[in-house]
């Protein structure tokens, strides 16, 4: 779970801070596209400014998706070391954009605007976080086999 809160937070940085630099925007527009998944399209009405209620459920869509993300990271690389957790987190990390940008669309048809390379990168960066964090983080436990 600490894996996900964590990963999550440096994409939401990322998603706010850096993706518009690249993509054009500001960082409410991201902000309300994520606050979208709970509360619609009308979220999404021009001005993109200051709306608190946007900015709470911007955080609460990113944290639940970023730590359900994470454990399905966990998951999928349980003990196969620090190196694979990078590398298969990004790997699953670009997964997880392909599923959410080119399937979800049907149900969120406006995040298809999000569909760019600053997007795809900020999922590897949070696929390789989640996996390494995960890894480094958890602690197996060795249980001796006593000899008969």
């Amino acid at each position: 779970m600490w894996a996900g809160v964590i990963a999550g937070s440096v994409f939401f940085l990322l998603l706010v801070f850096v993706t518009p630099i690249f993509a054009g925007g500001n960082a409410w527009v991201v902000i309300r596209l994520l606050a979208s998944i709970g509360l619609g399209a009308d979220i999404l009405a021009p001005p993109a400014t200051f709306d608190l209620t946007a900015l709470i459920v911007a955080l609460i869509s990113n944290f639940v998706l970023s730590i359900g993300f994470a454990l399905l990271i966990a998951y999928v690389l349980h003990r196969w070391g620090l190196i694979m957790g990078i590398v298969g987190g990004a790997l699953l990390g670009l997964a997880i954009y392909a599923i959410n940008f080119y399937t979800l669309t049907f149900f969120f048809p406006w995040f298809f605007a999000m569909r760019s390379w600053p997007i795809v990168i900020s999922h590897l960066i949070f696929g390789a976080l989640a996996g390494g964090i995960y890894e480094s983080l958890e602690v197996e436990e060795f249980i001796p086999v006593e000899n008969e």
